[in-house]
């Protein structure tokens, strides 16, 4: 949306506003999708599931990249190439967790039977 803006030809200032206001929104609505994403992965598989289960390596890194970016956000509001950063590495996890297989309830039955 942001280059849209920009080739619109609004302010440059108006579009760092935009990009300021909107940049947060969009980790959290990230971060309610990885918490939702968790909670569904843990009533599926075990608690354990977030540590050896590649799916919840991954939200559990997203989670710590999103938290990152608020505390970032916060308290060095001024570290804009650190809060790219995160930003690319949660759009990153973003990209791999949508690869991942969807967790299905069977397989994790399977897994309970035979241990």
């Amino acid at each position: 949306m942001l280059p849209a803006l920009e080739r619109i030809g609004l302010a440059p200032m108006l579009v760092e506003e935009v990009a300021n206001t909107l940049s947060p929104l969009l980790v959290l609505l990230a971060a309610a999708g990885l918490l939702l994403q968790a909670l569904v992965l843990l009533q599926v598989e075990r608690f354990d599931a977030l540590w050896r289960d590649s799916r919840g390596q991954l939200l559990v890194v997203s989670l710590l990249v999103a938290l990152g970016y608020g505390a970032l956000q916060r308290w060095l509001p001024d570290a804009l190439r650190l809060q790219l950063f995160c930003f690319l590495v949660l759009a990153l996890c973003g990209v791999l967790l949508v690869l991942q297989p969807v967790p299905d309830g069977e397989a994790a039955r399977a897994r309970k039977a035979r241990h």
